[in-house]
């Protein structure tokens, strides 16, 4: 995996942010199929990756405020392990116009990364078990394929296991 700085025109705050911090990714285009509605299933099924590998980005309410759960597409998330991974008691799904509002991204390419306030975020910590991992580059049709350091480090997030059996 080399150094890939914002080529071709596709950059995204998600981008942006990897290449300031001068971290290795490699991006991955595929053609979205707009009457997608499983946008990591989508991203899995077109680049041929395990969905194991493909991390989605879920935003919820946690003690009235928003926070970002980075999950595998293969499970979902266990929202009670989410909130205690937050030291909170319940996590809600945040409504998907806020979601877009508060981070700056359409749902289907919310990116963990570059998001327009940094949120309190937790990624899975089936992540760590890859030598790298693919998630939303910032829009639908976009995945960054990096070592997991490199989300949770630039996210400044914490690992918890936060996913379910899908």
């Amino acid at each position: 995996m080399g150094k890939t700085r914002n080529k071709g025109g596709q950059g995204t705050p998600a981008t942006v942010a990897l290449s300031k911090a001068a971290l290795d990714f490699t991006l991955h285009p595929y053609e979205h199929d707009a009457n997608a509605q499983a946008y990591g299933e989508e991203a899995a099924d077109a680049l041929g990756v395990p969905y194991e590998r493909i991390f989605k980005t879920l935003v919820a309410e946690v003690d009235g405020g928003l926070a970002v759960a980075v999950v595998p597409v293969a499970g979902k998330l266990d929202l009670k392990a989410f909130a205690a991974a937050l030291g909170s008691k319940r996590a809600a799904m945040a409504d998907a116009a806020k979601v877009e509002r508060v981070t700056g991204y359409v749902v289907g390419g919310i990116s963990p990364l570059g998001q327009r306030r940094a949120l309190p975020t937790v990624v899975d910590g089936s992540a760590l078990e890859f030598g790298t991992i693919y998630f939303s580059a910032g829009r639908r049709g976009l995945q960054i394929e990096t070592a997991p350091g490199n989300l949770v480090g630039l996210a400044q997030a914490v690992t918890a296991p936060i996913a379910r059996a899908g």
